[in-house]
C-alpha cells in the first residue's frame, strides 16, 4: 500500500482506500477512482499530495485488479501548486520540488489513465491532465497554464506535451499569455478529447470499457504509442514488431482469436 495510505473500507461493493492526508483512492468493477482531496484550496498541488498521487500509482500499476484509472478532483481537478512556499526558492530548491519526475511516472503507467475534469485544471495541474491518456472536460472547466504572471512558465512536463498534443504555436499561445481556455475552445484546440455533462460519468464508462481490454495487450500498446514522441520511425516500428509478437505468447490472445472464429464475445483474463 502506498506511503501515506493507512486505511480500507467496503462501501456498495467498492474498496475505498482512504489516505490520511490529500488523496482518496477508489476501486470499483476494476476501475480506480484517484482523488486530490484539498478542497480548502482547489484541490491545489504541494509535495505531499504529489508523494500520495506517485505511491498511488505504483500501487494500482501493480494491482491485477485494477484495469484502468480516472483522475478527478471533485469540482475542481487541481488548481495548480501551492505557490506560498516557493517564493524564495533557490534554483536548487526549484528543481528538487519539480514535480517532473514523478508525473513522468504516472505518465508511464502501463494502464490507460483518463482525467475527468471539472472546475479549474490550471499550472501543476493541467500539467497532470496531461500525463493523462485522455482528458474529458465539463464546459465551464477552466484549463491553461498561469506561470507566466508570476515570472516563470510550466516546469513539469508542461511545456514539452503540451506542444506534442496541440502543436507549438497554440501551445506558446497558452502557455505566453497565461489565459485558461474553457471546454469548448479546449476542445477546438485538442487540449481535450471531450466535454460532457457530466466528464466523471463519460470517464468512467469509458475506464469500464476499456477495463474489459485485454490488459496485456492495452499496456505494450500504450508503450508503443507513446514511444512514438521518443524516437525515430524506425526504432519505433521495430519496437512496435517486437511487441506485437510478444502478444502471442499470451492467452488473451489465443481467447480473442479463438472468439472471433467461434462468433462470440471474448473472456479476456489479463495473460
Amino acid at each position: 500500500m502506498p506511503e501515506g495510505i493507512t486505511d480500507v473500507k467496503q462501501e456498495r461493493g467498492s474498496t475505498i482506500i482512504m489516505s490520511n492526508t490529500y488523496i482518496t483512492v477508489r476501486v470499483e468493477n476494476g476501475v480506480a477512482v484517484v482523488s486530490p482531496n484539498r478542497p480548502e484550496s482547489l484541490n491545489a498541488l504541494n509535495a505531499e499530495l504529489v508523494d500520495e498521487l506517485d505511491g498511488a500509482f505504483s500501487q494500482l500499476a501493480a494491482d491485477p485488479d485494477v484495469r484502468s484509472i480516472v483522475v478527478y478532483g471533485e469540482k475542481h481537478f487541481a488548481a495548480g501548486a501551492d505557490i506560498g512556499n516557493m517564493v524564495e526558492f533557490t534554483p536548487e530548491e526549484a528543481r528538487a520540488f519539480s514535480f517532473s519526475g514523478r508525473f513522468s511516472r504516472i505518465e508511464a503507467c502501463p494502464k490507460p489513465v483518463i482525467a475527468a475534469i471539472e472546475g479549474f485544471a490550471l499550472g501543476g495541474g493541467m500539467e497532470l491532465a496531461l500525463c493523462c491518456d485522455f482528458r474529458i472536460a465539463a464546459v465551464n472547466a477552466k484549463m491553461g497554464f498561469p506561470e507566466i504572471n508570476l515570472g516563470i512558465f510550466p516546469g513539469a512536463g508542461g511545456t514539452q506535451r503540451l506542444a506534442r498534443l496541440i502543436g507549438a504555436s497554440k501551445a506558446k499561445k497558452m502557455i505566453f499569455t497565461g489565459a485558461a481556455v474553457k471546454g469548448p475552445e479546449a476542445l477546438e484546440y485538442g487540449l481535450v478529447d471531450a466535454v460532457a455533462d457530466n466528464p466523471l460519468e463519460d470517464a468512467m464508462k469509458l475506464a469500464e470499457e476499456l477495463a474489459a481490454k485485454p490488459q496485456v495487450a492495452l499496456s505494450l500498446a500504450k508503450q508503443c504509442i507513446n514511444m512514438a514522441d521518443e524516437t525515430h520511425l524506425q526504432a519505433g516500428v521495430e519496437f512496435e514488431a517486437s511487441n506485437w509478437a510478444r502478444l502471442f505468447a499470451t492467452a488473451d490472445q489465443k481467447e480473442g482469436m479463438r472468439a472471433f472464429i467461434e462468433k462470440r464475445k471474448p473472456e479476456f483474463k489479463g495473460r
